[in-house]
């Protein structure tokens, strides 16, 4: 998905701060990959569980993290990867687990298949695979969504062993990204191209955003066509940002008397909504919707939005070059906002006329992308135009109108690439009109050729600020807009000068004859050397209708000792007419070459291998490589100076069970210094497995990890198979500090119960045959009772590990409920057990189970060695929940609840599936709103600043056939509040906890008298609380008893066999505020 690249959003950003929050009272998150595994994600964005496909639990698993990115790859899919053919988002689960990313794939897996010619067996496994979203001709390509349950399905259709299938050239995650003027429309000079006659009359221009309102007095009747690609249900721009968009490129003004008319008002506009009403698209959505402007004879395309960048061609950037190149249309794409190397796609694409934003007086904007170009370092953006404060037309009850506010009315000013965007569109149509045979290259060119430059380099403004009033005199332009001289590999004392052409074209009828000038910067912004780029001659006669070019060489022999990239202008004048080329060079740091030679276990070659270099010192800081898969087994690669970790794996056969029998060979060198040409082997022979057992001999193993933590390198790297006995690893190069491993294994222990062992060590090597034989004395003993919420569930207990260094290791049981599960745990390593409950509700088509209800206990840091300790998970009485992390929370002018209203008896914060949800706020007696949030966090009420009497009412029901127990809970709140500090608060509310004893069937004796504490939490605990009354019923609610606490407890008579009881309690502390809590059905009688 991709999306705007609007710089403010101070509203969703208060948002996203209450949303994120709320993960607290949620499982892990589930991310299911394309081969069917799924990764269970913690709040914290860790990896703490693995479930494997049917069939895949003998293929190891790579856990990583780069550049705050986990990956998960499974060791079938790493060549893949590696040879750029699979897409490495598709297994990176800190993107995939984005809010964006994961709303986008709710339905299933989104993914665009590539093809080689026309693969007509490979694209009907595809299609038959999961449901063909659109087919993308100028791609060659199918977007498909899979749902979860299929993925091994299309994970068989597109490869084949750990190869690609039969005519398949690409797969690529159909991702996310997000959207990226009576002052700057005259900054630019439109007003004196209009005075010439050309205010785009004739033009066509798509804007391919969130949608356009075609109801603006500016935009009525300028919307010729529109055609929604979004998962939205309708063309309606509810976000707000196309409309802005539209209206700087093409908007007339009407409302404004003609103050805030658009750059090209003559022109006409192609709605294609291709972002939803948050501002979010699919990549195939917007490629479909390229095409269709394309189809609707779209002369410039504005795409004032983008998603990160690879060094690999991506499907939008192919796209763009293609279109580009064959229907002839100019793509004016936003750069991006998010500073310095930062550069959007598809506005890295070649063809792409690439925009930066300045302010009102072209100083360049703190948040514009800048280049160079990942991968190879070329110049982008190509232009930059005005994009801070921009006042443009605003579409009525958006998002962006409802976060900003209208000024003037109809109005509202935002800043962003997105908004210097449509300027320069706006400016191609003017071209357009005025000579409607130019190509769009020739267009790019005028633009980029007459821009105004600044004090910046060609990587920062590209050619400069553009100005449609020289663009529309242009006759002459650089053809290619740029010129990169590549890398200059190093050492540099031997290097020959390189030479490109620069060439340019006269589209006019005289000839020209140019003065040639050229600056040049060193990569510290300084001016380059003399002589380091040179011009071959300082005139150059341009025929009429024909081209000429000069030499341009650059001499990277004189740069001293400074490496990196430089850059250069070169400025061409004729009278009045100039035409600016950016140039640029990388003078490569000091760099070798490295050898890596792979040796499988019988001492032979081999191709079966996964290699991975991470840099942590020297010039390789912060460097990650992939050491291409070769049949020889031998890659030499070209790396900067510096010191890396190399990971390496050997398996007979990655795509197999066990991996071909002979599980997995796993050899590290954290410290690889590359300060000459260099030669490492990695050879299976040398690797050892641990031995590790549990004092049961008759345990057998459920599943093993082992991680390594190197914190010179800021790394750790895990590995997942089904035992010790199939992960070997060894160490190479020399000892060193800072080293840690662990060891977890999972053994079972018969029914119902397991041995969960965990190991660590601070090493100097790697250590393969490490020995650790567990005794019974170093293990607690935790027992667990696990209760069902329903006749015939099946529920799991997790176990996670964590350790100092926050990492963790764990895996789910499934059982049927109710039951008892005993886990022995050790001790040692300063560990602390994390676990959680889940009860399921069937299972998906792939066989893992579904989440109903949840709840978490918790860390629990006092496991001692020989320790008993039971818990008790999923028995009644359920309610709510008040702790520091739990309650009602105001931030600003935004009021939520963050409560846990289905814990458990034993007091475990949690949740559960539910029917309906009512939440509603009042202020003053007044409504202010109402959702269907219960209390998770998900959704704010937007409240005025000044103090108030509130009151927060919800009443959530769940299914009996989730649990039968408080299958209905209301709750009211009634307190004062006003806008707090910086750091929020936490509101005055209260509960009250049933401390119940019920059985594991949430059921007690029928009719036998019963006395618990109630136990009053929140605001009014302890000495502030000022009154407690508590109620039960029989009969649903109808009538009430009320009953006497005694001592924080009370004494019913329990339900009749089959009958329930309910619960109701008022709530008062001395400082007013009041609650009520109801829970109906608490338990029955048996």
């Amino acid at each position: 998905m991709t999306g705007p690249a609007s710089a403010k959003a101070d509203a969703k950003g208060e948002q996203q701060r209450v949303t994120s929050a709320a993960q607290t009272l949620k499982p892990a998150q589930r991310i299911t990959l394309i081969t069917g595994d799924r990764v269970a994600i913690d709040a914290k964005g860790r990896v703490v569980g693995l479930e494997r496909a049917a069939g895949r639990d003998r293929i190891p698993v790579q856990i990583r993290k780069v550049d705050g990115h986990t990956l998960v790859v499974p060791a079938d899919a790493a060549r893949l990867v590696s040879s750029g053919r699979l897409d490495q988002r598709l297994f990176d689960v800190t993107e995939l687990n984005k809010a964006a990313t994961r709303k986008s794939q709710q339905k299933g897996l989104k993914v665009i298949v590539g093809y080689t010619g026309a693969a007509t067996a490979t694209k009907a496994d595809v299609r038959d695979a999961g449901t063909l979203r659109q087919t993308l001709k100028s791609l060659n390509a199918d977007a498909v969504q899979t749902p979860q349950k299929d993925t091994p399905e299309l994970w068989d259709a597109v490869t084949n062993g750990d190869r690609t299938a039969a005519g398949i050239a690409h797969v690529w995650l159909d991702g996310t990204g997000k959207a990226s003027l009576d002052k700057s429309v005259p900054q630019i000079g439109a007003p004196k191209a209009w005075a010439a006659g050309f205010d785009g009359k004739g033009v066509k221009i798509a804007v391919l955003d969130t949608g356009v309102d075609a109801t603006h007095p500016d935009l009525k009747d300028q919307v010729i066509a529109a055609k929604n690609f979004s998962t939205a249900t309708s063309v309606t721009d509810k976000f707000g940002h196309g409309t802005h968009v539209a209206s700087i490129v093409a908007g007339t003004g009407a409302k404004s008397g003609g103050k805030y008319k658009g750059v090209a008002p003559g022109a006409k506009i192609l709605n294609g909504k291709v972002l939803d009403d948050t501002g979010s698209g699919d990549y195939s959505s917007i490629i479909a919707g390229m095409e269709w402007a394309a189809e609707q004879g779209a002369q410039v395309v504005n795409l004032s939005l983008g998603g990160l960048d690879t060094p690999e061609v991506d499907p939008m950037e192919a796209a763009v070059n293609k279109l580009s190149a064959e229907k002839g249309i100019l793509f004016a794409i936003a750069a991006g906002n998010a500073g310095p190397e930062s550069i959007d796609s598809p506005g890295s694409a070649d063809a792409a006329l690439t925009v930066g934003a300045v302010d009102d007086k072209d100083l360049l904007a703190k948040f514009s992308s800048t280049g160079p170009r990942v991968g190879d370092g070329a110049i982008k953006p190509d232009v930059t135009a005005p994009g801070e404060d921009i006042t443009a037309a605003s579409a009525k009850g958006s998002l962006i109108e409802q976060e900003v506010g209208e000024n003037p009315a109809g109005y509202l000013t935002i800043s962003g690439t997105s908004m210097a965007t449509p300027h320069v569109a706006g400016a191609a149509a003017i071209l357009k009109q005025e000579h409607p045979d130019w190509t769009y290259a020739e267009i790019k060119g005028a633009l980029t050729g007459s821009a105004k430059g600044g004090n910046y380099t060609p990587f920062e403004q590209g050619s400069g600020r553009i100005q449609v009033d020289k663009a529309i005199k242009q006759t002459v332009i650089a053809d290619p807009v740029s010129v990169s001289f590549g890398t200059q590999a190093w050492p540099h004392t031997d290097d020959t000068p390189a030479t490109e052409p620069l060439t340019y074209r006269n589209l006019g009828t005289t000839d020209v004859t140019l003065k040639l000038t050229a600056t040049a910067t060193n990569p510290k912004g300084q001016v380059a050397p003399a002589g380091f780029f040179k011009l071959a001659a300082t005139t150059l006669k341009v025929p009429a209708g024909g081209t000429a070019s000069v030499d341009y060489t650059v001499n990277t022999k004189l740069g001293g000792t400074l490496d990196g990239a430089y850059s250069s202008y070169v400025t061409a004048t004729a009278g009045a007419q100039t035409v600016r080329t950016g140039a640029a060079v990388n003078r490569e740091v000091e760099s070798y070459d490295l050898t890596v030679k792979h040796i499988d276990k019988a001492g032979q070659p081999t191709g079966e291998y996964n290699t991975v270099l991470f840099g942590y010192s020297g010039l390789a800081t912060n460097r990650a490589y992939q050491v291409p898969t070769t049949t020889t087994g031998i890659t030499t690669m070209r790396l900067p100076k510096g010191t890396y970790l190399l990971d390496g794996w050997i398996a007979k056969d990655f795509t197999k069970p066990d991996l071909g029998g002979e599980g997995l060979d796993w050899v590290v060198q954290p410290k690889l210094a590359v300060t000459k040409n260099t030669s490492v082997t990695i050879d299976a022979r040398t690797t050892k497995a641990p031995d590790i057992t549990v004092p049961d001999a008759a345990a057998k193993p459920l599943g093993a990890t082992i991680d390594y933590l190197y914190e010179p390198a800021f790394l750790g790297i895990g590995v997942n198979l089904d035992s010790f006995a199939n992960l070997r690893m060894a160490h190479l190069g020399p000892e060193v500090t800072g080293l840690s491993q662990t060891w977890f294994g999972q053994f079972s222990k018969g029914a119902g119960a397991e041995y969960d062992a965990i190991t660590t060590a601070k090493v100097k090597k790697i250590q393969g045959d490490k020995v650790r034989h567990f005794k019974a004395s170093e293990f607690a003993t935790v027992s667990n009772r696990l209760g069902s919420g329903a006749p015939g569930k099946t529920g799991a207990l997790g176990v996670i590990a964590f350790l100092p260094e926050d990492v963790g290791f764990g895996a789910l049981v499934e059982q049927a409920l109710p039951a008892t599960r005993t886990l022995y745990v050790s001790t040692g390593e300063k560990v602390q057990w994390f676990f959680d409950f889940f009860q399921f509700k069937g299972k998906d088509a792939q066989g893992f189970p579904i989440p109903e209800a949840y709840y978490s206990l918790g860390n629990v840091p006092k496991v001692k060695p020989g320790g008993k300790y039971a818990r008790t998970f999923n028995t009644a009485v359920f309610g709510p929940r008040l702790l520091p992390d739990y309650g009602v929370f105001r931030d600003g002018n935004y009021i939520y609840g963050l409560v846990p209203l289905f814990s458990d008896g034993a007091g475990h914060p949690g949740s559960s599936d539910f029917t309906s949800v009512t939440t509603t706020l009042y202020r003053n007696g007044q409504k202010v709103g109402t959702n269907d949030d219960p209390l998770f966090g998900g959704k704010v009420f937007t409240v005025p600043a000044g103090d108030a009497a509130y009151k927060l009412t919800t009443s959530v029901k769940r299914s009996v056939k989730v649990a039968q127990a408080s299958t209905r809970i209301d709750a009211s709140w009634t307190f004062r509040s006003k806008k707090p500090g910086e750091r929020g608060a936490q509101l005055p509310v209260s509960s009250v906890r049933f401390n119940a004893a019920v059985g594991l069937d949430n059921k007690v004796a029928a009719g036998t008298k019963a006395t618990f504490p109630v136990v009053v939490e929140g605001a009014a605990r302890g000495s502030n609380l000022k009154s407690l009354s508590v109620y039960a019923s029989y009969d649903y609610g109808k009538t009430w008893k009320k009953l006497t606490v005694k001592n924080g407890k009370v004494t019913v008579v329990n339900p009749a066999k089959g009958a329930a009881i309910s619960f109701h309690a008022k709530i008062s502390d001395k400082k007013g505020n009041k609650s009520t809590i109801s829970i109906y059905n608490a338990y029955y009688g048996k």
